[in-house]
């Protein structure tokens, strides 16, 4: 038996709830067969949670977080009770901050890893439609994106005299310290991999404005001094609004990204019509203790208790929670049960029998839970 090992879920808000329970089942499935002491912490938290308590989650849930193993996020944001915009506390800050940007400084996730890879069987969203098939070799990398400072640092303010506001300003903050650690695990993870799809040559790309903004100029001078460490790996430096343009006209170009968190951000989002779309599109947020994995989409008011949302990137992300602590704690049954759930949702797509809306069309889609139905059935087919 291997473990035990807690993993705290942080359902939040909507969708989020929904799509950490089927996450759970999968883990619970592979965690029997493969014999893992896999034990869980579900603390309740977000907007919805903020509106009813007038706090984000309860008093000992940072402490909780911060005890686990590790960290599988759903999803956080709920309108505000006017129904203008997000619900927002009293301090400026999104409903529900603490789970999702307060982790990610308070336990120092300063990565945010996002593989970008198409599953065959899957259509790529760039057409706007499922129709067209993007050869799934063609997709295949990693985006490494700064997670706790530029804009999203909370530096700023609104000035309101007389309470009407009339001046808004957001400070980018760039630090060497957190731009020198996000550009080597960037190198670090291009010596792991296989190199671009298009020449099978390892590559990192680093994605900045350095023509207008200070903080990216710094950012591509410590991108080239911690490159030349590196000789085995290529790199380029590309203009982010370029990048969005060859992204999606050459996305076999690419290897491992980087870039500062705000255009990270961004540009990830796009990344994710590459494969499918947010419903297959994970977010790790790693530091040097502490993991936290979530799916990219958001809470989906709309489709709350409709089972029909699509559970794919959370279990995936509960996948890659696995691996990550794997390698934490070099217990090989971790990463083993991590790619078997992998491998039953490869198999679960490329069948094309049992997939939601969002990659098969309304007319022939499944349930939530028939999606995880069907991965772990394909789990239970296969013993490690």
């Amino acid at each position: 038996m291997s473990g035990p090992y807690t993993l705290a879920l942080l359902p939040g808000d909507g969708v989020g709830v929904e799509v950490v329970a089927q996450a759970r089942r999968v883990l619970e499935a592979v965690a029997h067969h493969d014999r893992i002491d896999l034990r869980f912490d579900e603390i309740p938290g977000g907007a919805q949670y903020f509106l009813e308590h007038g706090h984000d989650w309860p008093e000992d849930a940072e402490r909780r977080c911060a005890d686990a193993d590790a960290i599988l996020l759903g999803a956080i944001g709920w309108p505000s009770s006017d129904g203008h915009g997000t619900a927002m506390r009293p301090d400026g800050k999104m409903a529900g901050w603490s789970a999702i940007v307060g982790n990610r400084i308070g336990l120092d996730l300063y990565a945010n890893i996002r593989p970008v890879k198409l599953l065959p069987g899957v259509r790529h969203l760039i057409s706007g439609t499922h129709k067209q098939v993007w050869s799934p070799e063609n997709v295949d990398m990693v985006f490494i994106r700064e997670n706790t400072e530029d804009l999203y640092s909370g530096s700023g303010g609104i000035l309101a005299p007389g309470g009407d506001a009339q001046v808004a300003i957001d400070t980018r903050i760039i630090t060497r310290r957190s731009t020198e650690r996000i550009i080597r695990l960037a190198f670090e993870t291009a010596l792991k991999r296989g190199g671009a799809p298009t020449d099978g040559k390892r590559r990192v790309t680093c994605v900045v404005k350095d023509n207008i903004l200070h903080g990216c100029r710094m950012f591509v001078r410590i991108f080239e001094e911690l490159g030349a460490e590196y000789p085995t790996v290529q790199r380029e430096v590309v203009l982010v609004d370029a990048f969005t343009q060859w992204l999606v006209r050459r996305p076999e170009q690419y290897d491992v990204v980087v870039a500062p968190n705000m255009f990270g951000d961004i540009i990830t989002e796009l990344a994710s019509a590459l494969q499918g779309g947010m419903g297959m599109s994970v977010g790790c947020n790693v530091g040097t203790r502490h993991g936290m994995f979530e799916p990219i989409h958001g809470s989906a008011p709309k489709h709350v208790g409709r089972n029909r949302v699509n559970p794919i990137a959370t279990v995936l992300a509960a996948a890659e929670a696995l691996r990550w602590l794997s390698a934490r704690h070099s217990d090989g049954s971790l990463s083993s049960a991590g790619d078997r759930i992998e491998a039953a949702v490869r198999t679960v797509v490329s069948k094309g029998q049992t997939l939601t809306y969002d990659l098969v069309g309304p007319e022939v889609a499944a349930s939530t839970s028939a999606v995880t139905t069907a991965i772990i059935d394909e789990l239970e087919l296969v013993h490690p």
